[in-house]
């Protein structure tokens, strides 16, 4: 019972910032993701030829998923 009594403060904390995260604003979240993972897939499946017609290369793939967000 006393492990239960001393690891209740740290638990509080650790899920405190899930408190005020409602349904809506998880599943936005999850849409970001979604529509940047999918960004990423798409430019990777682009050769590096088709990648510089677009004006971009590799390094800038994370930052171009990012950026819709």
């Amino acid at each position: 019972m006393s492990f239960y009594a001393q690891s209740r403060p740290h638990a509080d904390r650790v899920f405190s910032g899930f408190q005020s995260l409602t349904f809506g604003a998880f599943f936005t979240g999850l849409r970001n993701w979604n529509e940047a993972r999918i960004t990423r897939r798409e430019l990777n499946a682009l050769t590096d030829r088709e990648l510089q017609d677009i004006g971009l290369n590799r390094a800038d793939i994370e930052r171009v998923s990012l950026m819709g967000r």
